[in-house]
């Protein structure tokens, strides 16, 4: 063990492994077959505990606000009936006119380029087709690139003290 760790510092390191511990035991053991939809509980399903939220951020191609009045509309519409669809939830949305914000929770099997891949795909084809004067002049409506981070409930800070509590057992 280190030794330059003062005993306050075990000492609140071991009260959040104490907690996380419990936390755990008490989400696992809680009603996890279904997800209330305003609250972020572990989902369980036949092999696996999960809870996959991402955050993602996508522009139209050169930043251009297009997203406004009955094209912001329809675009928030196709979104949320693709996650619904593909089984996701919409936790949050907002759309800008010149950027897309989504706060969605995922399945384990869907990685954050595949959840950005089929909804940009969906919203530019839809678009597309209904607004072909307006977005003519694009080549492409988004961009290639997006901004994903996930997010959970648990701190990264908690996960590192767990860890540590876990090669004194």
């Amino acid at each position: 063990m280190n030794e330059s760790l003062s005993t306050g510092t075990l000492h609140r390191a071991s009260k959040r492994a104490v907690a996380l511990v419990f936390l755990s035991i008490t989400v696992y053991t809680g009603s996890m077959n279904t997800t209330d939809e305003y609250q972020l509980e572990y989902q369980r399903d036949e092999h696996r505990v999960h809870l996959i939220l991402y955050h993602l951020i996508w522009c139209p191609k050169r930043r251009k606000p297009i997203l406004v009045g009955k094209v912001k509309e329809r675009c928030q519409q196709v979104l949320e009936q693709k996650c619904e669809a593909k089984g996701w939830h919409v936790i949050s949305l907002a759309i800008q006119p010149d950027h897309v914000h989504l706060f969605v929770r995922v399945w384990p099997t869907e990685s954050a380029a595949d959840v950005v891949k089929e909804l940009k795909g969906a919203t530019s084809f839809s678009l597309r087709q209904e607004f072909k004067p307006l977005l003519s002049k694009l080549p492409s409506l988004w961009t290639r690139s997006y901004f994903a981070v996930t997010v959970g409930s648990v701190s990264a800070d908690g996960i590192k003290a767990y860890l540590q509590a876990q090669k004194g057992v």
